[in-house]
């Protein structure tokens, strides 16, 4: 089969192209032929050896992928020819690939395989973070941060979908149609003056629930437009920084600042996984969906994600055969 391997750990450059053997299933695994492959953060910091999970070449990325059941155990309760969409940590950017069935979910009916692969991780991140992490009330108002990438065009949708007032930060100018087309109540430019704006906005209350998947200057004003009880919710650090707080703010101001680690909070409560998914697709029959994605072919990874890196994707990037 043809895959994109990772030969030397230099970021999209030393990504490669190529055959390789098919994988071969565990007796706890699906082979998935995939259809369509997410291009996420973690894959580009697993190029270049940033990441976390540290893997040594020659290896194939890719941690989200949809398509079809090319086989599966008989006990699995998935038969071949089903649509389906997985988190499979690597081997996603390849023909087929190999996942634990426990990664494994259906793609709802409404959606194709490139738009249930934008659910992975954003969406489900973004579902858990309001839901669990921050207990979003309809009627709150959100701000969200980095709101054109795929962490922000997610956080947006979903609050929506739940009911939620959504101001949207954009830090690029040219993504401001983008932005405006996933149904926010207002967009402001992320400037000089932009914490005015947001107070503004509010009558000088501020917002209940910040979303901020970009770290870096912009923190410090974030905590400032918070309202009383305002939650800020960490989702990453996009902007290279990772910001500190004085917790004497916290404890003066009534505010919280909460991490948002969507992967490791579900292998220590996979039962958080279904409720997690289940709610979510109860928005997807509700209406929701993602944006239209920015398609590369699988052959062009490479370049897919030094566009990544770059900052010139506005929502989800996406590979397909």
């Amino acid at each position: 089969m043809k895959a994109c391997v990772v030969q030397e750990l230099s970021g999209p450059s030393g990504v490669s192209y190529q055959d390789v053997p098919d994988p071969v299933p565990a007796a706890d695994q699906l082979l998935i032929e995939v259809r369509a492959a997410g291009v996420c953060f973690p894959d580009l910091l697993l190029t270049k050896g940033e990441y976390q999970l540290k893997l040594e070449p020659p290896f194939v990325p890719g941690l989200e992928v949809a398509g079809v059941v090319a086989a599966a155990p008989a006990d699995s309760g998935y038969v071949a020819g089903e649509r389906v969409y997985a988190a499979s940590m690597i081997g996603g950017y390849a023909d087929l690939v190999a996942v634990p069935i426990s990664s494994v979910h259906r793609t709802p009916a409404e959606l194709d395989d490139a738009q249930a692969v934008s659910l992975l991780v954003n969406y489900h991140t973004m579902y858990f973070a309001y839901w669990r992490r921050a207990g979003l009330q309809p009627g709150e108002t959100v701000l969200v941060l980095g709101s054109a990438g795929g962490v922000g065009s997610a956080a947006i949708q979903v609050a929506k979908a739940m009911g939620a007032r959504v101001i949207a930060a954009v830090h690029r100018s040219a993504a401001t149609e983008f932005v405006s087309s996933l149904g926010p109540d207002e967009v402001i430019p992320l400037t000089d003056g932009w914490a005015q704006q947001v107070r503004d906005l509010t009558d000088g209350r501020g917002v209940d629930l910040v979303v901020d998947p970009i770290g870096g200057p912009a923190f410090d004003d974030a905590l400032r437009v918070l309202a009383l009880d305002g939650r800020l919710l960490v989702i990453g650090f996009a902007a290279g920084g990772i910001p500190t707080v004085k917790v004497n703010r916290l404890l003066l101001r009534n505010i919280g600042v909460l991490g948002v680690g969507w992967g490791e909070y579900v292998r220590r409560d996979p039962g958080t996984g279904t409720a997690v998914t289940a709610g979510l697709h109860e928005l997807v029959a509700a209406g929701l969906r993602p944006p239209a994605p920015q398609r590369y072919p699988l052959s062009r990874a490479a370049e897919a994600l030094a566009a990544l890196g770059d900052g010139a994707v506005f929502g989800k990037l996406v590979l397909e055969p």
